[in-house]
């Protein structure tokens, strides 16, 4: 029986089969792998955004907090973003907290904000160093990407009605903290007993702090949190 014979063109083919086949079991799957990483990378992205961030932790309820700004202008007229301009209460923060008293700060955030996120707490807090510290300290541990807590502010700052009697006076004040309280309830009759605080510096309103929910409702604060001014007519310096 005659042998077949493989020409030198036929060798030549197979040759160059065999050299694919070795190949693409050697280098199949790298596209898909790269796809893959690609992907695993793509969803590590920075949270500044809308964005869940990826490093918050358990808390309960939001504290409130408004600043009042005419006190606060006293000892810091060198701040002119926000103590030229008149203010009455201003948004100092919304901050995570825990019922058992404690509360989370300075999570990690992966990404700086945004420009939109930037001009978005802009219209919210009175200077763009206290909207950035307040982003840092508080906001990077709320589970929220920058634009949607700061949305969040917005939202709880419309959650609380000013009573009439501090929407920006041009003449000091003088009232006691329950004074303080009484108003706060009268403006809002949705806020329980023990729904809000109120912080002194001495004798001088500082700040009042209400009590949110997570979905920004009234609630009664948890332990820990209670007045820190002294029972006496307290001074409510005039805007200016």
């Amino acid at each position: 029986m005659q042998r077949g014979r493989v020409t030198a063109p036929g060798l030549l083919l197979s040759l160059c089969i065999a050299a694919g086949l070795i190949y693409l079991r050697l280098h199949g799957g790298g596209a898909q792998q790269r796809d893959a990483g690609e992907a695993s990378s793509a969803g590590n992205t920075g949270n500044a955004g809308g964005a869940a961030s990826a490093y918050a932790i358990p808390y309960d309820y939001f504290l409130l907090s408004l600043s009042w700004s005419p006190s606060y202008c006293l000892t810091h007229d060198d701040d002119r973003a926000q103590c030229s301009r008149g203010y009455g209460f201003v948004l100092h923060g919304l901050w995570p907290q825990d019922m058992d008293g404690g509360y989370p700060q300075h999570c990690a955030s992966d990404a700086p904000l945004t420009a939109a996120a930037e001009a978005r707490g802009a219209a919210l807090f009175p200077s763009p160093r206290l909207m950035q510290h307040e982003w840092r300290q508080h906001g990077t541990c709320s589970g929220l990407g920058a634009l949607d807590y700061f949305d969040a502010a917005d939202r709880a700052l419309a959650a609380v009605k000013i009573p009439a009697a501090f929407e920006a006076p041009r003449a000091n004040q003088s009232m006691d903290v329950r004074d303080i309280i009484a108003a706060f309830r009268a403006a809002n009759p949705a806020m329980p007993d023990g729904g809000l605080v109120v912080a002194c510096n001495r004798d001088e309103l500082a700040e009042v702090r209400v009590c949110l929910s997570r979905t920004l409702e009234p609630i009664a604060c948890g332990r820990g949190l209670r007045n820190s001014c002294p029972d006496v007519a307290l001074r409510i310096p005039a805007a200016r």
